[in-house]
């Protein structure tokens, strides 16, 4: 099989490549096991970096609403914006009490979509968690990660109150990042409960495995925003990282999704991702 990533800028995806060249598998295409070992050595490189960083603006702000921080941290890993404290900060502050000069602070930060979409994350956001009451602190059982989930989406699933920009990504990164502040809990999720982001590079990643063959189906597209968000997406597409997880052992949903991030994500700085990681 030919090299199914155009111009390669990882680790993941030349190794991606070189297994495609290889063949073995599936009409051609690269051996299953050899790819998903890839994808699992890279996802738990990757979430362990994620872990360390969201325990540090954890501690940071230890008398802030947590679930405030992982939304902040939500934005930085759907790289809208920088990961910083100072940002950390800013938008903690607008979802207490929405004010312009926090929204102007945190905007400060965009990354290379500018300010428009971290600005309507956070007005929309805080609309949502005045209608929505979760725990007071993060749930420590996948069961109850879920159902504070399940309260977060039932306003998110009906369009008339949906708030503006809590799209596919806005309605699931807070969750995803409150697993990265418990990896023990993190590597105990062998299912979407709860559901994970199916947004951009998940969608490129388990499009480059369905098109390996590693995937019977391809995956459904979401809108980033959610200027046309469709639900059934976020089911569909991690139930596509599920049969992944099947796959091999010893990994997580969320080592599956984040190796499935960097075989899709075009952002250049994402081999200093591993990098960092591996330090």
């Amino acid at each position: 099989m030919k090299e199914l990533v155009a111009t390669p800028i990882n680790d993941v995806q030349r190794e991606f490549n070189a297994l495609c060249m290889k063949g073995g598998g599936v009409g051609g295409g690269p051996v299953r096991g050899k790819t998903l070992e890839l994808l699992k050595s890279a996802g738990k490189r990757l979430n362990a970096g994620a872990s360390e960083e969201i325990q540090a603006h954890l501690d940071a702000f230890p008398s802030a609403n947590p679930w405030h921080i992982c939304f902040a941290m939500g934005l930085c890993w759907g790289h809208l914006a920088q990961a910083h404290l100072d940002f950390t900060e800013a938008v903690v502050a607008c979802l207490e009490d929405i004010n312009d000069d926090d929204l102007k602070k945190a905007g400060e930060f965009c990354l290379e979509r500018g300010r428009e979409p971290v600005v309507n994350s956070i007005k929309g956001a805080h609309t949502l968690f005045n209608m929505v009451t979760l725990p007071a602190t993060l749930p420590t059982s996948l069961k109850s990660l879920g159902r504070a989930q399940e309260r977060w989406l039932s306003p998110i699933l009906t369009p008339s109150i949906r708030p503006p920009y809590i799209g596919s990504w806005n309605a699931t990164a807070m969750f995803m990042t409150a697993l990265f502040a418990n990896p023990t809990l993190a590597a105990t999720q062998l299912d979407p409960t709860p559901i994970l982001p199916p947004g951009g590079p998940i969608f490129a990643g388990l499009a480059l495995l369905h098109q390996g063959g590693l995937l019977k189906t391809p995956p459904d597209r979401a809108d980033i925003d959610g200027a046309g968000f469709e639900p059934g997406v976020l089911y569909s597409n991690n139930a596509l990282l599920a049969d992944l997880l099947q796959g091999a052992t010893g990994w997580s949903m969320t080592d599956v999704h984040s190796g499935v991030y960097l075989l899709g994500t075009r952002h250049p700085h994402s081999q200093s991702w591993l990098t960092k990681s591996a330090a």
